[in-house]
């Protein structure tokens, strides 16, 4: 191994420049994109092939993935959106996707949870109820960054020791009152 190399391992992780960016966002988006159509269409097709008619509660449940499909698509559309110049140079790659605890991982999992679901569902309806895990997620999300840290938090403390003139000062005005 080289010097070159063993500083590269060794220094702070490389960062991504705004091309590599704009260039993951958009195999990102495509990869997702192709996740919902297709666990989608074997959801259409099987419930087409092995149930008789769509009922109700199948139409209403294909109706909501498509929704949180369509809805988390577009969140992380407008969030890895780029900026051009108009000469077409690249300004801003928009947020980096791909990033280890930002909110497109969020959504993210709830595009595979809802695949997930999706696909299961072909197999029992009852897999639907998998798709309790979002919100049970998000309560945990909340509760471990915001709410636990709030009220885990040790109160304020008193003043170990009031200064000796402030003291004093008490004391004549104690006696004051006192004597009044």
């Amino acid at each position: 191994m080289n010097q070159s190399s063993e500083a590269v391992q060794k220094g702070k992780p490389a960062t991504k420049g705004q091309k590599q960016i704009a260039a993951e966002n958009k195999s990102t988006l495509q990869f997702y994109l192709y996740m919902a159509l297709i666990a989608t269409s074997i959801n259409f097709l099987g419930v087409y092939f092995f149930y008789d008619l769509f009922t109700f509660k199948q139409m209403t449940l294909l109706f909501l993935s498509l929704a949180t499909y369509i809805g988390g698509y577009q969140f992380m559309a407008y969030m890895a959106k780029t900026k051009m110049s108009d000469s077409g140079q690249l300004l801003d790659s928009g947020l980096d996707l791909n990033m280890e605890g930002g909110i497109a991982e969020h959504i993210k999992d709830l595009i595979i949870l809802t695949a997930g679901c999706q696909v299961l569902s072909v197999l029992s309806m009852y897999f639907w109820f998998l798709w309790l895990l979002a919100p049970g997620r998000a309560f945990w999300v909340l509760w471990v960054n915001i709410l636990q840290p709030y009220f885990m938090q040790k109160a304020p403390e008193a003043p170990a020791e009031i200064n000796e003139k402030k003291q004093k000062k008490l004391e004549r005005r104690m006696k004051r009152q006192q004597n009044r």
